[in-house]
């Protein structure tokens, strides 16, 4: 009885499959795998060719057989059956796609193999088996490590502020993940029907325009169809203008649209020039998926630059708004001292009567310095009750007491980068005034009921109607911090000490509310421009202000006479008016005290300190007052 031995080519199969679980790319399985083919048959060498343009391609070789007999294998492929010449065997390998990414003819070639026709056909169809599924596993994970990549360089896209950065930045980001020599993103300009490229290297500008029918780049945008060009083609597709104007050669290109997910294409990416060979299907996944993240960054940072456009528009508009009317000497003077240190860091103290334009300085020095698109915030200190003045100020965490909700910053960080405005400063109470000289000092904050410290960079800028050197001089105001705030002194003279100012102000005033309110301007007559100048103005601009308004807002002629103004000339100890009867007496009391406490502060000449004291309430408690009756604090 005869006993057969166990086959060499028996553990084929386990090995291959082994082979695959191991392999980290198809081109290591397949030089594996004809290795163990090798031992198998015992060969003296085993080879794995292609047919690629009319040339054959050796994809892994084992041992030296000589030189392999490629109409042996030409003739295996023509009739898809097993062929045998003198010491050669070559069989046909039935593999559908293999790494170059599209349908081509393969081959085993086996040199004095010991295989029969049976064993052969088997291994054939083992090895291709296997060797896609290893290009499966291969591409799977050449997948994962691109998506991995693409996603580690679009997360620094998104820092990009603007979208010539962020254009370069995407075009390095291709270059690198596909081994490309350069690559362009080039934005569709639909309205004058042109491809806009950057980076454009050896283009002086930076940019290249084209027209958007032109060459590849047109093609893709026309169609939304990837494009892959190997100039080893017989047509040419490639727009040879370009490369003229660059002074490049364009050998291979990939170009994929950039279409957002709504299905809006607006341009193309190109890549060029391959370093190692023609693009290949996975090159062109590649970069599809980076378009697609290239896309959102896009959106995104052009999203950007529009509110940033926006707002500096807003930027614009709020400052153009803000100027100091007059042409009296002491005017004239602030604002050349104004222009003088606006564009510093230095501390300003504003001193003078209510009403005369000390916050209407402080936003001019905040938008004529470096600081204008950053907030100006102000403060009333005077209007801030003790107990809540940290943290209006400082901001506070949850819980830091019973209505902190949740935490809210204070107007320190509000302020960051910008400039805060402390208007009323001399009625910031002892405590306050040490807790505000210790965050000038050590320039940072601590939120209520917080314990981290928060860096804070506001430019200050106060203001004050009160003699502040005497309240030094009196301990009601600490010296240090006088010194602090003190670098810079600014003093608003009275509107009755500013010569024809007044003039100036009213025709500008009228102009500014007939505007708002869509009606003709009016002009003010000559007796009503002496009434004007004749009257002392206790509540100085605002006040002026207040009364150009009203008159705008009720008369309906096309002037303004002596007796429309309504100024008791003069006197400011007339009392308020008698109320109309036909008032409900909810109405009647509201308006007798809006109109009392008017007649109180104009009597102090815009001193609220006096003003509250005669009205018998804190000065605090005459704000709160004055919001509730919607009264335009002073």
């Amino acid at each position: 009885m005869t006993t057969i031995g166990p086959s060499p080519w028996d553990p084929l199969p386990a090995r291959l499959v082994q082979l695959v679980r191991e392999s980290r790319s198809s081109s290591q399985f397949l030089s594996d795998a004809t290795a163990a083919i090798y031992t198998a048959a015992n060969a003296t060498g085993v080879e794995v060719l292609i047919a690629e343009e009319g040339r054959w391609i050796s994809l892994a070789k084992v041992g030296a057989a000589g030189r392999p007999p490629h109409d042996l294998v030409a003739e295996a492929l023509d009739s898809n059956a097993i062929c045998r010449r003198n010491r050669w065997t070559a069989l046909p390998l039935p593999v559908p796609l293999l790494p170059l990414g599209r349908a081509t003819a393969a081959a085993l070639l086996i040199c004095d193999g010991n295989l029969t026709d049976a064993i052969g056909t088997s291994t054939a169809s083992l090895l291709a088996a296997t060797w896609q599924l290893a290009y499966g596993q291969s591409r799977s994970l050449s997948q994962l490590r691109r998506l991995e990549k693409i996603l580690e360089i679009s997360r620094n896209w998104y820092q990009a502020r603007d979208v010539s950065e962020l254009l370069k930045r995407i075009a390095q980001a291709a270059t690198e993940l596909l081994h490309a020599d350069r690559a362009s993103i080039f934005l569709w300009d639909k309205t004058t029907h042109t491809l806009v490229g950057r980076p454009a290297l050896g283009i002086e500008t930076g940019e290249l325009r084209i027209p958007d029918h032109s060459g590849v780049v047109g093609q893709v945008l026309k169609t939304g169809k990837p494009s892959a060009v190997n100039m080893a083609e017989k047509i040419d597709p490639v727009n040879r203008d370009v490369d003229r104007q660059t002074g490049y050669n364009t050998v291979t290109l990939l170009c994929v649209p950039l279409t957002s997910a709504s299905g809006e294409r607006f341009g193309v990416f190109e890549v060029l020039n391959k370093q190692d060979g023609p693009f290949t299907k996975e090159d062109e996944d590649g970069l599809v998926e980076l378009a697609n993240h290239a896309v959102v960054a896009l959106q995104r940072t052009q999203q950007f630059e529009s509110l940033v456009h926006r707002h500096r528009q807003l930027i614009d508009e709020q400052a153009a708004g803000i100027q100091l009317i007059g042409a009296c000497d002491a005017i004239e003077a602030l604002r050349s001292t104004i222009r003088r240190v606006a564009n510093t860091d230095l501390a300003v103290l504003v001193l003078g009567e209510n009403g005369t334009g000390k916050e209407v300085v402080a936003q001019m020095i905040h938008y004529l310095s470096s600081r204008r698109n950053e907030p100006f915030v102000a403060v009333n200190c005077a209007a801030l009750a003790e107990t809540l003045l940290e943290s209006e100020l400082f901001g506070h965490e949850r819980g830091a007491f019973t209505d902190a909700h949740e935490a809210r910053p204070g107007k320190f960080e509000l302020a960051a980068g910008g400039t805060l405005f402390l208007d009323e400063i001399g009625d910031m109470s002892p405590s306050g005034q040490a807790k505000l000289l210790r965050v000038l000092e050590e320039k940072t904050i601590v939120r209520v009921g917080g314990s981290t410290p928060i860096p804070t960079e506001a430019r200050i800028i106060a203001a004050t109607n009160q003699d502040l050197a005497a309240n030094v001089r009196a301990k009601q105001f600490r010296q240090d911090l006088f010194f602090r705030l003190n670098v810079v002194t600014l003093e608003m003279p009275p509107l009755r000490e500013r010569d024809d100012d007044v003039q100036l102000l009213a025709d500008h005033f009228l102009v500014i509310f007939s505007h708002k309110m869509g009606r003709k301007v009016p002009h003010l007559t000559a007796s009503a421009r002496k009434k004007l100048a004749i009257h002392s103005w206790p509540g100085n601009v605002r006040e002026l202000r207040n009364v150009i308004e009203r008159l705008v807002y009720l008369s309906s002629g096309s002037k303004i006479d002596a007796e429309d103004l309504g100024l008791a000339l003069g006197s400011h100890s007339t009392a308020p008016a008698l109320l109309d009867s036909d008032q409900t007496l909810g109405d009647a009391t509201r308006q007798f005290q809006i109109e009392f406490i008017r007649h109180t502060i104009d009597q102090t000449r815009g001193n609220m300190t006096e003003a509250a004291e005669r009205l018998g309430l804190h000065r605090s408690n005459l704000y709160r007052k004055m919001r509730q009756l919607d009264m335009e604090e002073q």
